[in-house]
């Protein structure tokens, strides 16, 4: 039996390579992230996949689980120390190797497999390492099943059981990505730059828009983990403005960004400009509610107000649904209430039948969005964007908090505006008009000018977000006054970025 796992060893010691060691702050909200050997040693994620599999059966699930790693240097010895725990856990496992995660998803209908475990850090930094993990297609998990595997892998409450095996699947990305081309080419010319950041996405995303009927420019393509350029992150201002540059060059019509593990897609029109993904959500509401008449669309709650106020998605009956941040949350809220799509403002979106399976995936996106422009043959993307409502909204800005405080002082926040609110205090001159707490809290004054505050799932950060219907002005008002409710509160930090 591995030993109960600690939360610190002292690398190149005895110790270190004779006991698992698994800190208590990688069990995120939905998935489980570490610093690699910093964090967590291979034995610890040993005992992770042990506690994974006596997760599996608990939940009465068939021990079935399929596992892939993304393109890091230290992810595939990641992935086998996982796969010798699940199969002391009595798991078959069906290893479908270098992937995606939206694959590893796919992996769990294609081969009829119940469990999943995707080993990926998505877009953290290198040195990063985790695991998204779920047992019910197309959902992953959420907080009380990664609440419970928290508990049984640091509690040491492990179970081995007889029967695990191991089957590596050949050539399963072919599979991928017929499926994903199976269908007509789309009869508009359209040349599109694919951004892959030298991740994982690589490997895939051009292949499958050029089969698609695409001229692609691959920027970035070659795999290489160490990321000379920048992090494989669609809301990194770095590879945004990479993407711009070679659109403006290349005359493309559109650039789409994907990050490290290919579950998320940005967007950079064709004048170069960066389109957050909450709008290029709002777009393919747009265009989508056209085919499906009173579609729902879940939001989280980082996302623009646009969803609930266009006149456009009214007027085809399209109803809005803000929830909670987080690929598992609107993962699952998609599922639960049989909505069409959901969207992220981070870049993850979610098709559901009959356009997808549930699940999200970026190269899935990007071939909506190319659709989205080949049904229709005389607007460019930026004609498309312009006739949107305006707004003016930030990008995510996530200033410093550790994992260990950004909870409570999220919770002192949404104290403050609850007591304003019921106190009638005015904020940023205006009296609150809603106070949306579902994920953190989302304060929208009188003219809908908005501000969020709400703690990061993946990194020790707050995430900040601003918008306003009414003007740039008051944009940077509502940011204003949220930094200044946020700096009531010492332990909150620098920005990495501020409008």
């Amino acid at each position: 039996m591995i030993p109960k796992p600690v939360p610190f060893l002292a690398q190149n010691t005895f110790a270190y390579e004779t006991c698992p060691m698994v800190k208590p702050t990688g069990f995120r909200e939905y998935d489980a992230r570490w610093l690699f050997e910093k964090e967590i040693n291979l034995m610890g994620v040993q005992a992770l996949g042990l506690g994974l599999g006596t997760l599996i059966h608990e939940l009465g699930v068939a021990p079935r689980i399929v596992v892939g790693h993304d393109f890091r240097a230290y992810s595939a010895s990641i992935k086998y120390a996982l796969v010798t725990g699940l199969m002391a856990a009595g798991l078959e496992v069906h290893d479908i190797g270098l992937a995606l995660s939206p694959m590893a998803y796919f992996a769990q209908f294609a081969l009829d497999v119940p469990a999943v475990a995707m080993v990926t850090a998505s877009h953290n930094d290198n040195g990063w390492t985790g695991v998204k993990m779920g047992a019910q297609r197309p959902v992953t998990f959420g907080p009380d099943e990664i609440g419970r595997l928290k508990e049984i892998v640091l509690e040491g409450k492990f179970r081995t059981a007889p029967g695990g095996g191991y089957r590596f699947v050949e050539n399963f990305p072919a599979t991928y990505i017929a499926d994903l081309t199976d269908r007509p080419r789309i009869t508009r010319k359209l040349k599109v730059v694919a951004a892959c950041g030298n991740g994982t996405a690589g490997a895939f995303a051009p292949k499958v828009l050029e089969q698609i009927g695409c001229e692609v420019v691959p920027l970035d393509a070659e795999l290489d983990f160490t990321f000379p350029h920048y992090n494989p992150n669609p809301e990194d201002l770095k590879m945004l403005h990479a993407m711009a540059a070679k659109v403006l060059e290349t005359g493309a019509d559109v650039g789409l960004g994907f990050d490290g593990d290919g579950d998320r897609c940005g967007v950079v029109d064709n004048r170069g400009e960066e389109i957050f993904a909450d709008k290029i959500g709002v777009m393919l509401a747009r265009d989508l509610s056209k085919l499906h008449a009173d579609a729902t669309f879940v939001v989280d709650v980082k996302s623009t107000g646009l969803f609930a106020t266009d006149p456009e998605l009214l007027s085809r009956g399209a109803k809005a649904d803000y929830w909670k941040t987080g690929h598992s949350y609107i993962k699952r809220r998609v599922t639960d209430l049989k909505a069409l799509a959901g969207f992220e403002k981070s870049g993850h979106f979610f098709f559901n039948a009959p356009i997808g399976r549930g699940y999200d995936d970026g190269i899935l996106t990007a071939i909506h969005i190319v659709d989205m422009l080949d049904r229709n043959p005389t607007k460019s993307m930026a004609d498309l964007y312009e006739a949107l409502p305006k707004t003016w909204g930030s990008p995510t800005m996530s200033p410093h908090c550790d994992d260990e405080k950004k909870y409570a002082v999220v919770d002192k926040v949404v104290a403050r505006f609850t007591a304003m609110q019921a106190q009638g205090e005015p904020f940023t001159g205006q009296k609150i008009r809603d106070l949306v707490t579902v994920n953190g809290v989302r304060v929208t004054a009188e003219d809908g000018t908005w501000g969020l505050v709400r703690a990061s799932s993946n990194k020790p950060e707050l995430v900040v977000v601003v918008e306003s219907p009414v003007s740039e002005a008051r944009m940077r008002e509502m940011f204003a006054a949220v930094d200044a409710v946020l700096r009531e509160n010492p332990e909150v930090g620098a920005y990495n970025q501020t409008i």
